[in-house]
């Protein structure tokens, strides 16, 4: 063996060894995949939800809107996959879509898409667009507006949610109405359901827009027997004054009349 090939022989046996001390060494280890982020909408469009309500029947809800983040429009797009069809329905929106509900109140068999949108003025208010779904068509339904009853202490921030198919509304009372108005610790609950294509509302809860507790309004506060008792013997105290004092008049007047007639 030559000196050249010497060389190359302790060339290749070198890098041998180099090869089996970096195997040997100890790899870093890799930081774990983060969870998948929510994909994000391309503008114009800002929010998007998918609806399965049976199989082959999606409803994905989009709103877009360019140069205003409190007024846009949505479209809800319905895809009959077994059927090969495909509607859109769009309207105006006012607010921000926060959420999108599923039901079927009046037990027909066609799903309601109902849109719950929020915005914000000296209250944070919410807009609801709900709509049942026949074959192809879309019948718009007009949710109702709170009464002033059902007004009086509301300032904004409710909450909706499906309960056994019916949708319930939650939101918290305040001591007014004004910008300076303070919770009082109650909430106000409102069921409503759905004949003959048009809402109704029934409130659950009895509460109050008093801080001082939790009776309902406008209930006038009970009186203890003891009170009751002291109200009563003062009124017949008073009564019984007051006949004394009308006896004493009249029989001033007769004395004054024999008086006159004496002389």
């Amino acid at each position: 063996m030559n000196r050249s090939q010497r060389f190359y022989l302790f060339l290749l046996t070198g890098l041998g060894l180099l090869a089996a001390c970096g195997n040997n060494e100890k790899k870093p280890i890799s930081a774990p995949a983060s969870a998948a982020k929510k994909p994000l909408l391309m503008e114009p469009f800002r929010y998007h939800k998918m609806i399965e309500v049976s199989p082959g029947q999606d409803y994905d809800v989009l709103s877009w809107g360019r140069g205003s983040s409190k007024t846009g429009a949505f479209a809800i797009l319905h895809s009959d996959s077994g059927a090969a069809k495909y509607t859109t329905t769009t309207g105006d929106l006012d607010g921000a879509i926060v959420d999108v509900y599923n039901s079927d109140m009046d037990l027909d068999g066609n799903p309601e898409i109902i849109i719950q949108a929020k915005g914000k003025d000296t209250v944070s208010y919410t807009n609801i667009y709900a709509y049942e779904f026949g074959g192809e068509k879309a019948q718009k339904l007009d949710f109702p507006k709170l009464t002033k009853s059902q007004r009086k202490g509301y300032r904004g921030d409710d909450n909706f949610y499906i309960k056994d198919g019916i949708l319930m509304r939650e939101f918290p009372i305040y001591d007014g109405n004004n910008t300076g108005a303070k919770p009082t610790g109650a909430k106000r609950q409102l069921q409503y359901g759905l004949r003959n294509n048009s809402f109704t509302v029934k409130q659950l809860s009895k509460d109050s827009t008093s801080t001082s507790g939790n009776k309902p309004a406008g209930t006038a506060p009970v009186k203890s027997s003891a009170s009751i008792e002291r109200s009563t013997s003062s009124t017949k105290v008073s009564q019984h004054k007051g006949k004394k004092t009308r006896k004493h008049v009249v029989e001033k007047k007769h004395k004054k009349k024999r008086r006159r007639h004496r002389n």
